[in-house]
């Protein structure tokens, strides 16, 4: 078996869409073994997960997918993951902690329920699986594991967007306001859980680190990235002149996940493209 990940078993929260997917597929054509791939559960996400596990199968004869539906706000969902997945395969080596929203909405007039609802999902349920999912590394023969949390660029800055006056405007005429301070400190929340979580797990042999995504296109940006002007200007802030693809988050990914990475844990790693170092 070629590949940086062989015969590895692979759990990745989110999985139906953007970064999980992408995610799933490259852990696949690295060599996994094994595929655990949570999603949410609607008739969406139903459709799109069962879509995933076809064309991995049929891509990848030597991968094996098991699906797990759930609300990963709801620990119970955690739960169910890890016993599905060693039911399945035995063990679980790696962990991609991906499951996360952003409803857009303006700090001074945001509902309570939508700062409670990004919190539970992206924070909450971030602790809830990376928990449940270091035990059974923690209990398994041989001891250890991979974890990666998915955090974001927003945890290195801020999240309530400054734009000229003009585009300001024409994105409130359209009503959709690109405001995420109710995400930022999730995400700071999701790195800052990695940090101590290589502290708290290392002497398991377990590692712990997180991606930093810039700007990438997914469906949990796409309305707001339909803005012309905004998305122009994304495009212009970055160093290589493109907005990041879910692809270009898999690859860092894998890195961590593989042995290439067995001395880096605790660490950050941003992959933006070159946005946080422009100030211009």
């Amino acid at each position: 078996m070629s590949g940086l990940l062989p015969n590895k078993v692979v759990c990745i929260t989110g999985a139906s869409r953007g970064i999980g997917r992408a995610c799933a597929v490259e852990s696949a054509n690295q060599g996994a073994l094994g595929l655990i791939l949570h999603y949410l559960g609607d008739k969406e996400t139903q459709a799109e997960i069962q879509a995933l596990k076809e064309e991995i199968e049929t891509r990848y004869p030597n991968a094996r997918v098991a699906v797990v539906p759930g609300d990963i706000a709801d620990p119970a969902t955690s739960t169910t993951i890890v016993e599905a997945g060693v039911a399945a395969f035995g063990r679980i080596d790696v962990l991609v902690s991906n499951a996360g929203i952003c409803p857009f909405a303006e700090f001074l007039t945001m509902p309570h329920a939508t700062w409670q609802r990004t919190r539970a999902v992206n924070l909450d349920g971030s602790f809830y699986i990376v928990q449940a999912v270091a035990n059974q590394m923690k209990s398994q023969t041989p001891q250890g594991g991979s974890i990666i949390g998915v955090s974001s660029i927003s945890a290195l800055v801020g999240g309530e967007f400054q734009w000229h006056v003009p585009f300001q405007t024409s994105l409130r005429t359209k009503n959709r306001p690109a405001f995420s301070s109710h995400y930022t400190p999730t995400k700071a929340g999701i790195l800052s859980l990695m940090q101590s979580c290589a502290l708290a797990l290392g002497k398991y042999n377990i590692r712990a680190n997180a991606v930093l995504p810039g700007t990438i296109a997914t469906d949990i940006n796409k309305e707001d990235l339909s803005n012309t002007a905004k998305r122009d200007y994304m495009v212009g802030r970055t160093a290589l002149g493109r907005l990041g693809a879910p692809e270009d988050i898999a690859g860092p990914v894998v890195f961590l996940a593989s042995d290439l990475a067995k001395y880096v844990t605790g660490a950050p790693l941003l992959v933006d493209g070159g946005l946080f170092v422009n100030l211009q």
